[in-house]
């Protein structure tokens, strides 16, 4: 088994929790802003750190008015808002335990996670959110008190927590440690039931200490970054604690769609967001030139700066002749893409997913580093990052100080650390079979090279075995695919049977786009693209491309367009964009067979070698 571990740079006394870290922030720079509150103009309001901290404590205060007690359960259900952030603290300072909901959980999802997790206090966004949690109110008993962001709840207890003094206040923030509870933040349940993961508070403090250690040119205090991914996700959640700790202010975005504009408004030094992000805007960028009669121009600059980063990467140079065409491309191409991020933007940390090596060089191209990251909710988000000066485009970084990697004699990625969740809520038996001693089995295949480097090839349970024994992992097909403008989904199907095929989706905010700008019928409807003979041939080509990297055995030999999106609304997604395997095969289970049928999958939309 190949290992590799980093000692941590600070290991923090076992009292301390997450209040700490805004405590000893407010402590050493009062006036600076931690956050930046969007105005109705558009403009950004800053909210300095000893705000902050006031408004934390009088929130915390209305909640122990209210009943809460120590180590209870709070849900969050919301979008992501400012007052996410601050109801979030404001639990910790009350001595009690959050629990996420994604705003988009349907009423059984709720029902499921308030119920399991024991919560006796909601906080929804809207009443939309309300409708869902009366539909399952008598089955959550404990669940007795519920606040909405639409009705003034921080007012509201701000007001009531008047009648508790400082003192009190102090004693319930400081009765969790390191060892503590903090959160309960439940798996996507891909595969299931979702599982509560017990994080604790050692987690997010040893994480954002030795983070800000390691990466002192990315989280430098009075820097930015612009939060939107959804902050029941672990990712979010975990930035939430660092950027407080590391005095970085951080503006909130509630919809992904709307960050572009904001961008150039909030001014970022950097962003933290999923290989889907970056893929799109790579793909708006390309569009835009092709509307503007420009794609070539916009191509040739791809490439060149493509070259540029693989050159300086593997030769510590690009040479004169490539060095003038990037300068050339800098001013004609590069620098309306960085404008169009805001202006300001150096940094971005990737995770999720692999981002891929075509797009790690782009970016690294036009002047923006791109750090990969890799964790899951159970390591409490990160467990490895690359470091500005020591990147392996296509590799996720070495792992943070105090966390550990290896990989298991059947390639299993297997992760331990300061990071590691407490186990599964309630469910030893989940817990015992992911815990190899200290070592906690991610479910993911990968290699390690001999600097720590890991490379993510998929995931354990979605392995496919062909009739022939060959096996595939989905990932490495479906990544690069759903790089292409017209493709928003594809899932690769395959296991005991003949030959590896897929299913596609188109991107819908993106293929009337491409149609227009490629000679097609931009006013096609989702449906009818999915048969139109451009598209189908322009995904052959994708696909064709794809397979140049895979031998015949693994390559994808057929597919078919389904004539609707896969997301999140459709239940073929998770809120973090992973695909449900069992319901795409339930509910295209008729395409599968059409597939399959003959051995050959001679159907109209579908496409064969």
């Amino acid at each position: 088994m190949k290992t590799y571990d980093l000692d941590p740079i600070v290991v923090s006394a076992n009292n301390e929790n997450i209040t700490d870290l805004l405590i000893n922030r407010v402590r050493e720079t009062p006036k600076l802003p931690l956050f930046a509150i969007e105005q109705s103009d558009g403009r950004w309001h800053d909210f300095s750190g000893e705000d902050f901290l006031a408004q934390v404590c009088a929130v915390a205060k209305g909640l122990i008015a209210t009943g809460i007690q120590p180590g209870q359960a709070v849900a969050i259900m919301s979008k992501t808002r400012y007052e996410w952030t601050l109801i979030d603290f404001a639990i910790w300072f009350a001595g009690g335990v959050s629990v996420p909901i994604y705003e988009s959980s349907s009423a059984t999802q709720m029902q499921w996670i308030i119920s399991d997790s024991d919560s006796v206090a909601v906080f929804l966004e809207t009443a939309e959110h309300q409708e869902r949690f009366d539909s399952i109110k008598a089955s959550v008993p404990l669940a007795r008190q519920v606040w909405r962001f639409d009705q003034e709840c921080v007012e509201l207890l701000t007001q009531r927590g008047r009648e508790i003094d400082d003192e009190t206040l102090e004693q319930r923030r400081t009765r969790a440690g390191l060892y503590d509870l903090a959160t309960i933040i439940y798996t996507s349940g891909t595969t299931g039931v979702p599982k509560g993961c017990e994080l604790l508070h050692r987690g997010f403090v040893e994480l954002s200490k030795n983070a800000m250690l390691e990466l002192p040119e990315v989280l430098v205090p009075g820097r930015s970054t612009l939060l939107f991914l959804p902050l029941a996700h672990v990712f979010a959640r975990f930035v939430e604690v660092l950027t407080v700790h590391a005095g970085v202010k951080v503006g909130h975005k509630s919809d992904a769609k709307d960050v572009g504009p904001a961008m150039v408004s909030f001014h970022p030094d950097f962003l933290l967001a999923v290989p889907r992000v970056f893929e799109k805007v790579y793909n708006a960028a390309e569009q835009k030139a092709e509307a503007g009669g420009k794609g070539d121009i916009f191509r040739k600059a791809a490439l060149v700066a493509v070259n540029y980063a693989r050159a300086k990467e593997e030769k510590g140079s690009a040479g004169l002749s490539l060095s003038l065409r990037h300068a050339i491309f800098d001013v004609l191409v590069y620098r309306k893409i960085r404008a169009a991020m805001g202006g300001q933007l150096r940094y971005a940390i990737s995770g999720g997913a692999p981002l891929g090596s075509r797009l790690g060089y782009f970016y690294a191209g036009i002047g923006l580093t791109v750090l990969e990251g890799y964790g899951l909710t159970e390591t409490t988000a990160p467990a490895m990052i690359a470091r500005p000066s020591q990147i392996k485009i296509g590799k996720i970084g070495r792992t943070l100080p105090g966390c550990g990697v290896k990989i298991a004699d059947d390639g299993e990625i297997w992760l331990r650390g300061n990071n590691i969740m407490r186990g599964y809520w309630r469910n030893p038996v989940a817990t015992k079979e992911t815990f190899d001693g200290d070592w906690f089995k991610t479910g993911d295949i990968g290699e390690l090279d001999d600097d720590g480097f890991l490379t993510i090839t998929g995931r354990k349970k979605e392995l496919l075995v062909t009739a022939g024994g060959k096996n595939v992992a989905p990932a490495g097909l479906e990544d690069p695919l759903r790089a292409h403008p017209l493709i928003g989904q594809v899932v690769v199907l395959g296991d005991k049977k003949p030959f590896i095929s897929a299913l596609v989706s188109l991107d819908s905010e993106m293929f009337q786009t491409w149609l227009k700008n490629h000679g097609g019928n931009a006013t096609l409807t989702i449906e009818e693209a999915a048969t139109d003979a451009l598209v189908l041939s322009e995904v052959q080509k994708a696909i064709d491309g794809v397979n140049k990297s895979f031998s015949t055995a693994e390559s994808i030999r057929k597919f078919v367009i389904v004539n609707s999106e896969l997301t999140e609304k459709s239940g073929h997604l998770t809120p973090s964009l992973k695909i449900k395997r069992d319901a795409v095969a339930r509910d295209f289970a008729k395409e599968i067979a059409e597939l399959y049928a003959d051995g050959k999958g001679n159907i109209d939309n579908a496409v064969n070698f």
